[in-house]
């Protein structure tokens, strides 16, 4: 397909809204229409920069009204779905899991009956081929388990092994997925991404949770010994990894995106915690806009660092493998992990309005 008119689903929350942002730069021809329920994590100031592009739709409404997706298929003329909703907070799923069921599991099937019949049923009953369609799903490098200090990193061929109701939903629907395009012969593609990072993550994550306490002189609180070891990516290099898969990726197939780049979760809070130090050193006006930062301006952010509890079934790592990715559709990360944190802290930096806003 030259043009695409995409539906996204969770098209307001951090990784959603970055891919639309990314998206409408790269593909000016194309149409992106939003679906976002506007849950906790789902916002329309992160849509605030495109939500006079006139070739952005946005819609309030949920992934489970099948008869919704159904109506937007057919009044947008949609021939690919990229489906971003999904609820992903870990510690959520463990005091809640409800809500991950129905909407990862249950959201993930309404969608796809929706394009199945939109896309293969009603062509056909008119004695018509199917229409040229794509169902891209992503998804998560945690629906593999979690490695130990020696295991090789999680290629598409690792075996599922979901540790917490959140992981377990998201397995359930790549199962779904795949069941969809073997049974049905829906075209779709599936990626498995690393932790991401970058603009518009909710406050409640790692990365932004320091920041934005250092801000506001507050406890940086840190499971267990702070040793678990993620893969980190910057999420405009996920929007440009879902890019390739869309234009290149095989039909049916999964696709490891991840940033080479792992790193301990108590040496990612003394980085930050380095780097906002730095930051209020070289910018006096810091001082005047955060005043409560007394720790960052006196050098002293790591001082915070404050060890609770673990969380229950914590993983200890996770690392993506990302060859067959980088070998059959040329990806490769732009930002590297220096360059992209830099560029994260200053966006919170300048971007405080939004993140005072979440809290």
């Amino acid at each position: 397909m030259t043009v695409k008119n995409l539906l996204v689903t969770g098209g307001a929350g951090f990784i959603g809204a970055n891919f639309v942002h990314y998206w409408l730069a790269n593909h000016p021809q194309d149409k992106v229409i939003v679906l976002d329920a506007l849950t906790y994590a789902g916002n329309k100031a992160n849509l605030e920069l495109v939500e006079n592009n006139p070739n952005m739709t946005f819609v309030h409404g949920d992934i489970c009204d099948t008869a919704l997706v159904e109506k937007l298929i057919d009044t947008h003329q949609l021939n690919t779905i990229v489906h971003f909703a999904a609820e992903s907070h870990v510690d959520r799923s463990i005091t809640g899991p409800d809500a991950f069921i129905e909407t990862n599991i249950l959201g993930t099937y309404s969608l796809l009956k929706a394009a199945k019949k939109k896309w293969i049923d009603e062509p056909k009953a008119k004695g018509s081929e199917p229409l040229t369609h794509r169902f891209h799903h992503v998804s998560t490098d945690e629906v593999y388990g979690e490695l130990g200090p020696n295991d090789p990193a999680f290629t598409e061929e690792t075996a599922y092994a979901p540790n917490s109701p959140y992981s377990a939903s998201k397995a359930a629907s790549d199962h779904l997925v795949r069941a969809y395009h073997h049974t049905y012969g829906l075209e779709v593609t599936t990626s498995n991404c690393s932790n991401n990072y970058g603009p518009y993550h909710f406050p409640e994550k790692l990365i932004p949770l320091i920041i934005t306490n250092i801000l506001f002189d507050k406890p940086l609180p840190v499971y267990g010994d702070g040793l678990q070891i993620r893969d980190w990516l910057y999420v405009e290099d996920h929007a440009r990894g879902i890019e390739l898969v869309l234009q290149k990726g095989r039909i049916g197939e999964n696709y490891n995106i991840g940033g080479h780049n792992e790193w301990a979760n108590i040496d990612i809070v003394k980085l930050v915690c380095k780097l906002l130090n730095e930051q209020f050193n070289a910018n006096p006006g810091l001082a005047k806009k955060y005043p409560e930062a007394i720790s960052a301006l006196a050098n002293k952010a790591e001082e915070l660092i404050t060890f609770v509890e673990d969380r229950a079934g914590h993983d200890w790592r996770y690392a993506i493998d990302a060859t067959k990715t980088n070998s059959e559709l040329g990806y490769k990360p732009i930002e590297s992990f220096e360059t992209g944190i830099k560029k994260t802290i200053e966006w919170y930096l300048v971007n405080d309005g939004w993140w005072k806003g979440v809290l």
